[in-house]
């Protein structure tokens, strides 16, 4: 049975949505599970959960040790990064690289094929780190540590929106093993996604994850346009995109 043709929810969806975007130490999965890669894109959320949850408990800590608000939003984004192996930032970074240093699609994914990182790519991880530190910073000053734990739920839930929404440009790589989800993975995992946000944030966090939506509509549209669809690295950037607006928006809102 082909992977587009898998629908309904296993138990073994979040875990595979662990395997896909995290690097936890994990059992190895039974081969035929991957066949539910596509459907199990419901689940991206309860990974981004995993995620959050364990940056905030850092935070928590480094907030117990009367840390100052810079260096506990330093330290969950240390823990962000090393639970998910910098895969979505290795995505910004390459992104950033194709889009803009090629003047052909087949140019383009060549570059963001490449496994080193240009001048694009630097600039992109750099400008975007300090904007999620900055953030970050003044939502824990502000008493919303939790904010990263909601933005990583919500951001994860808008990755299957792009996957489903555009075509594979490649034809390889990540994203084409995982397939192309189907509506209905994609909205139960929006529901989801939001359900958890409002139990975290309330209806503060209502406005951050519509607004979070616009610049991944925009990295979709640009995608499209230059490349012809998405990629591995296209997904990992709306991720990074999705969660840094959620943040900023959520940081102007409090202050």
């Amino acid at each position: 049975m082909r992977k587009n043709d898998i629908t309904g929810v296993s138990p073994w969806d979040p875990v595979l949505a662990l395997v896909l975007l995290t690097r936890l130490p994990l059992p190895r999965l039974p081969e035929p599970l991957f066949a539910r890669q596509a459907a199990a894109v419901w689940a991206f959320p309860l990974a981004g959960l995993a995620v959050g949850a364990l940056a905030c408990a850092a935070g928590w800590l480094a907030q117990a040790a009367s840390l100052s608000a810079w260096i506990v939003a330093g330290l969950m984004l240390v823990v962000s990064v090393m639970v998910t192996g910098a895969m979505h930032e290795d995505g910004l970074a390459d992104t950033a690289d194709g889009l803009w240093g090629g003047f052909t699609a087949e140019r383009r994914l060549e570059i963001m094929k490449d496994s080193h990182i240009g001048t694009y790519g630097v600039l992109a991880l750099i400008l975007s780190q300090l904007l999620r530190l900055s953030a970050l910073a003044a939502l824990v000053a502000g008493g919303a540590l939790w904010s990263l734990l909601a933005a990583a739920i919500w951001s994860r839930a808008l990755m299957p929106v792009v996957m489903t929404a555009l075509p594979n440009a490649r034809g390889a790589g990540l994203s084409q093993s995982v397939g192309r989800p189907g509506l209905w993975a994609v909205l139960l995992g929006l529901a989801l996604a939001g359900t958890l946000v409002f139990l975290v944030a309330g209806t503060a966090g209502l406005g951050p994850a519509f607004l979070a939506v616009v610049p991944v509509l925009g990295l979709g549209g640009l995608a499209k346009a230059k490349i012809g669809g998405q990629t591995g690295d296209i997904l990992g950037a709306s991720q990074q995109v999705a969660e840094i607006m959620f943040l900023l928006a959520l940081s102007a809102q409090i202050s």
